[in-house]
């Protein structure tokens, strides 16, 4: 399974439509993550062209994205949390380990900084922005590939 994850594209000040690097991985996704911070429902409908999105509420989400505070999820067999802030660095880890006790992947958003980090048998992932970079040398998504209940792989990837 190949799940394009996605933070912070803040519609429509900074997504003013799907950027062609991340449609060109879009396109071969079979379902999307997006983190929060979609800021504005149309981004959905844009995204839902090219596969299932899963989504959940950010700090700057208007009323009208429709989204849960907190997800949780199987894909492919893999168990899968997802929030849009998941708080200070430290202490993360443990953290989201007692949010989603019986996840193999938190994934989440917020600071636009992307992370990919593992430990007391967890891993987490924040794709970045694809249009917000702040203090990012690049735009980022992520490209996850699930099989049979296992991540396979994990990559960050620079979208500008």
């Amino acid at each position: 399974m190949n799940v394009v994850v996605l933070s912070d594209t803040h519609a429509p000040r900074r997504w003013k439509s799907c950027p062609p690097l991340v449609a060109a991985h879009l396109r071969g996704a079979d379902v999307i993550l997006h983190a929060g911070d979609v800021c504005v429902p149309s981004v959905l409908d844009e995204l839902a062209v090219f596969a299932p999105v899963h989504v959940v509420k950010g700090n700057n989400d208007g009323p009208g994205v429709v989204a849960p505070e907190v997800l949780e999820l199987t894909l492919d067999g893999l168990r899968v949390g997802v929030i849009h802030d998941s708080g200070p660095a430290k202490g993360r880890l443990g953290r989201m380990r007692r949010l989603f006790p019986e996840a193999d992947l938190v994934v989440f958003g917020h600071s636009h900084i992307p992370l990919d980090e593992s430990g007391d048998g967890l891993r987490i992932f924040n794709p970045g922005s694809p249009t917000d970079r702040r203090r990012q040398p690049y735009g980022t998504i992520g490209v996850l590939t699930i099989e049979r209940g296992v991540l396979e792989e994990a990559r960050i990837v620079a979208v500008t």
